[in-house]
């Protein structure tokens, strides 16, 4: 059966203290909400509807680079988890089958928990997500008689004995879409906050002879997101998973708590990676690869065999071949680099194809902007540039040409040709002496008037 994701982005985040959405500040290098769209991704839903509301316009761009089928509707006002719900009905009309709410401030959703809803779906009409807390503090109660769900009780409402139930609400839920909504608009708004629950669903489905039910997850996968504190504490616990589930796949990390990752980051079995590495969005790096240590990678793919740094830094579009080699501060964007390509050090590769066991000299540049717009430079098969060669482009070197050290190219090299562009060395004898006779006499001078 067909499934289908609704997810609640509409809060403030007033705690937050900021004009950013609450649901796009960044974990692991992504907005929250990529996270609430990553985990439900695993199920191939049929539809995501994400419910937008403060930044409305910015939140509905976020869910759309994510994923382009991304369906969004705007709650105007917030008047509950209930009423966010009902916003998205029309947007899902014609989907079949279930639906999942999911938050886009609740990034730890494991798809392992999500499918353990949907098979608890077999057995109840409705599935909550619940867990044991050690501090229950201001959570919704879950009255419960093993997995029967017997209802939901919010902390405001909740009555002494009920506040010292350690059985929480997670506020995920799983039913059939139709059954969802007609629920939803059952709701009322008779409670403490004025607010209309979506916890309410679950006395209201009891008392139509509907079953609902329970599965259970670890308290961390409920963390949810509203201060900036509990952002940096997401922040390690993403970070100390990741790290550990590289690991795990086979990946070397020499010193793990200083290498951080983005939600993205892709990398191969036997790949090393040495400390003080930071990943943005977007990489891949396969397998016999190595990262040495302070490189920052971004947008960009590193083939089998190819190792990097230290001290490199990989912009987006940066493609490396197998066995490339860039070594110590050398920057590369939007640039392809061919097998066995070699750019030792001190060097700016960018807008730029480089064919392949070409090696670039170190302090080479290519001078791809002009002010204006950025024009492409192509070096062909096994060309030797020279050091602090300035490649001013749009130029093109031939397979097997080289550049003279220092030189600045400004037209296209033929292949197997030697391209000198410097100005002639001249040689002045003695005169070296007398300039620094002269220099040193200024500087007494200096001196004796002080």
């Amino acid at each position: 059966m067909q499934v289908s994701l609704i997810i609640l982005a509409a809060g403030q985040g007033t705690r937050m203290n900021s004009d950013l959405p609450k649901v796009l500040h960044r974990l692991g290098a992504a907005p929250l909400l990529h996270h609430a769209m990553s985990a439900g991704q695993s199920l191939d839903p049929e539809r995501i509807v994400v419910v937008t509301g403060h930044g409305g316009e910015a939140v509905a761009k976020a869910a759309r680079a994510f994923d382009d089928s991304a369906l969004t509707v705007h709650q105007a006002e917030q008047l509950g988890t209930a009423h966010a719900v009902l916003q998205a009905e029309a947007a899902m009309a014609g989907a079949s089958g279930h639906a999942i709410v999911l938050y886009g401030d609740t990034p730890f959703i494991r798809p392992e928990t999500l499918q353990a809803m949907l098979d608890a779906r077999e057995r109840h009409a409705v599935v909550v997500l619940g867990f044991h807390a050690a501090d229950p503090g201001r959570y919704g109660r879950l009255i419960a008689q093993g997995e029967a769900l017997e209802r939901i009780v919010e902390f405001k409402d909740a009555s002494p004995e009920e506040r010292a139930i350690t059985l929480c609400n997670s506020g995920v839920i799983c039913a059939e879409s139709e059954t969802l909504f007609k629920l939803c608009h059952a709701v009322g708004n008779a409670n403490a906050a004025g607010e209309y629950y979506l916890t309410d669903i679950i006395a209201l489905a009891r008392a139509q002879g509907l079953s609902a039910g329970l599965v259970l997850c670890d308290e961390a996968e409920t963390l949810g997101v509203n201060t900036r504190t509990e952002l940096a504490a997401a922040e390690r616990l993403f970070q100390t998973r990741a790290r550990a589930e590289a690991m795990e796949n086979g990946v070397t990390l020499t010193a793990p708590e200083t290498v951080f990752f983005a939600l993205d980051t892709t990398i191969g079995r036997d790949t090393i990676i040495g400390p003080n590495v930071v990943f943005g969005p977007r990489v891949t790096i396969e397998s016999d690869a190595e990262i040495k240590a302070f490189c920052h990678l971004e947008g960009c793919h590193i083939s089998r065999g190819a190792d990097v740094g230290p001290f490199a830094r990989l912009r987006p579009g940066a493609e490396l071949a197998e066995g490339v080699h860039v070594g110590n501060f050398v920057e590369i964007k939007n640039a392809i680099l061919d097998e066995g390509v070699k750019v030792g050090h001190l060097s700016y590769i960018g807008d730029a194809d480089v064919g392949e066991f070409t090696n670039i000299g170190a302090g080479t540049v290519t001078c791809n902007y002009d002010g204006v717009l950025k024009h492409r430079t192509r070096i062909g098969k096994r060309a030797f540039i020279g050091s602090d060669t300035m490649l001013v482009a749009p130029v093109s070197i031939g397979d097997g040409a080289m550049t003279g050290s220092g030189s600045v190219i400004t037209e296209d090299v033929p292949a197997e040709a030697i391209a000198l562009g410097r100005a002639r060395q001249v040689n002045k004898p003695g005169l070296a002496t007398k300039l620094f006779d002269r220099l040193r006499a200024l500087k007494a001078a200096k001196k004796d008037v002080k």
